[in-house]
């Protein structure tokens, strides 16, 4: 089956190109989704009529992203997990829990743009590539710290405690009624 791309589309080709693909993929994905058009006469002069408005609009896209490019680059993102015996993670670091913290410092990517080969199991830094359009890749750096339990917490506040005398404003003999 023969198409006319109306997007770029990953793997497959960029705006206006003609790709043989097979018929399921075109009947089930492209064409539905508004991705690509059947190769016929009369739809090749329909898209050079639309061929400059869908220029536009791709461009308008790669521009998006690549502001949104700069906002994860200047975003370090720091992720507290729970660890246990020579640090190593309870669970693990996805791209669920990465979207989720970009979230809550206001940028919004979707959880399937992170590129991750694998989950994240250790503490360090690592740098994570983000795919936000087919020519735009942001590289958001991560750090995965341990996050202090609750014994440690309290052992903190008892050492304090011990360092920095009480003040009181109540006299030394108040506290004696008879």
């Amino acid at each position: 089956m023969k198409v006319i791309l109306r997007t770029d589309v990953e793997n497959l080709g960029q705006l206006g190109d003609m790709v043989e693909v097979k018929s399921g993929y075109g009947r089930n994905y492209l064409l539905p989704q508004g991705l690509a058009m059947l190769a016929t006469s009369s739809n090749m002069k329909v898209f050079e009529l639309e061929r400059k408005k869908l220029q536009a609009k791709a461009e308008a896209l790669r521009g998006t992203a690549s502001v949104l490019a700069e906002k994860i680059l200047a975003t370090p993102l720091t992720i507290a997990m729970r660890v246990g015996d020579n640090d190593k993670l309870y669970g693990s670091v996805t791209s669920t829990l990465i979207a989720e913290a970009l979230e809550a410092k206001g940028v919004d990517v979707d959880r399937r743009r992170i590129l991750l080969d694998s989950p994240i199991r250790a503490l360090g830094d690592y740098k994570i590539r983000v795919r936000l359009h087919a020519d735009v890749v942001a590289e958001l750096a991560l750090s995965i710290v341990a996050e202090k339990s609750h014994i440690e917490e309290e052992e903190t506040q008892a050492a304090n405690a011990v360092q920095q005398p009480v003040e009181s404003d109540a006299p030394a003999d108040a506290g004696e009624t008879e």
